[in-house]
């Protein structure tokens, strides 16, 4: 059983940056591939970012690509998005997601979720 709660989200201007955390509980978590999705009110859940159990894999999906940087602490039983020159279009509620696979695109195939953490960026 793996549990995951997530925090690092505000309220922040274009251009600037936030960096989210995911604190995991569960002794296979360092094991699991990791990841972030998204959701904007009326939208899909939304790929962002995934990585791989050894951190040797990162994938990203294109609109973060270059801005977005993922993360994991084994040790901490963590995993990190930094997000830098933040756009308005990137205000949604962000998730940690955690499989003992791989990480799919499609979010019902993922096995556990984090509460989400809500971004907001004003221009």
């Amino acid at each position: 059983q793996v549990q995951l709660v997530e925090s690092g989200g505000g309220l922040v201007q274009a251009g600037g940056s936030l960096r989210l955390s995911c604190v995991a509980s569960g002794r296979t978590f360092s094991s699991y591939a990791m990841g972030w999705f998204r959701q904007a009110p009326g939208k899909e859940r939304e790929f962002v970012a995934a990585i791989n159990w050894s951190a040797g894999s990162k994938y990203y999906s294109d609109s973060v690509k270059g801005r977005f940087t993922i993360s994991r602490d084994n040790g901490r039983n963590a995993a990190y998005l930094q997000m830098n020159s933040l756009k308005p279009e990137d205000t949604a509620v962000y998730y940690c997601v955690a499989d003992p696979a791989v990480i799919s695109a499609s979010a019902p195939s993922n096995d556990y979720w984090g509460q989400g953490t809500q971004v907001t960026v004003s221009s």
